[in-house]
């Protein structure tokens, strides 16, 4: 059975950047890409707030920069998903990981970057215009749809505050919700509520999104009375939540009651010896592309800390 210093799962900008530390430091590290290679960048189309990118870059452009970065050091990236793992409870003990539900390989230190899955819809239409008009990251891409109507679904906390945040950028903001109040913080409710360029249709659902080449009109209808209503934007921002990839884990580590990791303040380690978390998989505050960087980072150095003590 194939026995590794380092074991990294998923391929994101965390994991891509715990590569290229850990392979500076000749942890000879194997990552498997799992099932969204380069993850959640790869479907917005212009990054424009990574640093060192003054144009901006593409989202899979700078996710194949990070991968020819770790590569050059030495890093093993390989197709396939960890489908299965039995981490040890014994410091400097091997954790068994299952590739594609077949191959077995054993990792000493194990860095998580399997990320989250932002929640949609489910409607055609906002797969078609994914990256072109449907975001589901006001603060990644509002900046894209300044001067510009745009229209927001959700009503918890991050839905309020990016509809605040698209609110100094836009000068109209339609903020759609199922219900009849705001599950938001009540200062949130009430920042919502002041802002003049905010406009909360209650009790109101999606039914299509429409446009030729990007979306210029959002169609809704009130849950209470059934009309329909069309509603004029080029922007659609779906801010119902986020779901970490963390399935696989449950029993094995600790989780909030969403299933975000839960690591140590300060670090990167779980409860089980060897086994790190970085980037969203353990991040339900931030979730921007740099953040999870400086994460992978620090899982890195973690491993090789912990590595260190046994050898």
């Amino acid at each position: 059975m194939e026995q590794h210093s380092l074991v990294i799962i998923g391929s994101g900008p965390a994991g891509y950047t715990a590569a290229i530390y850990a392979a500076r430091a000749d942890l000879k590290p194997i990552m498997y890409v799992g099932l969204q290679p380069g993850g959640q960048l790869t479907t917005t189309t212009e990054v424009d707030n990574f640093p060192g990118y003054p144009q901006g870059v593409d989202g899979n452009q700078l996710m194949e920069d990070l991968k020819n970065q770790a590569e050059r050091f030495g890093t093993d990236v390989r197709w396939g998903m960890i489908t299965h793992v039995e981490f040890s409870d014994t410091p400097g003990g091997f954790h068994l990981l299952t590739v594609d539900e077949t191959t077995q390989i054993q990792a000493q230190t194990v860095v998580i970057a399997t990320g989250a899955t932002a929640k949609y819809l489910g409607l055609p239409s906002e797969e078609k215009f994914m990256g072109h008009g449907v975001s589901a990251c006001a603060v990644c891409d509002g900046f894209f749809y300044k001067g510009q109507n745009v229209v927001i679904v959700g009503g918890g906390d991050t839905a309020a505050e990016e509809a605040s945040y698209l609110a100094k950028l836009c000068p109209k903001v339609t903020m759609l919700v199922r219900k009849g109040e705001l599950r938001a913080s009540k200062a949130m409710q009430n920042r919502i509520l002041s802002t003049p360029n905010i406009e909360v249709r209650w009790h109101t659902e999606t039914v299509e999104l429409l446009g030729e080449h990007g979306v210029e009109a959002v169609k809704v209808r009130n849950l209470q009375t059934g009309a329909e209503d069309v509603i004029e934007a080029t922007g659609f921002f779906v801010a119902i939540g986020h779901k970490p990839n963390t399935d696989i884990f449950k029993g094995q580590l600790d989780m909030d009651e969403v299933g975000y990791l839960q690591v140590q303040a300060g670090s990167t380690k779980t409860r089980k010896p060897g086994v790190f978390a970085a980037g969203d998989v353990a991040d339900k505050v931030y979730r921007q592309a740099i953040s999870a960087a400086g994460t992978g980072c620090m899982a890195a150095l973690d491993a090789e800390r912990y590595l260190a003590e046994f050898h």
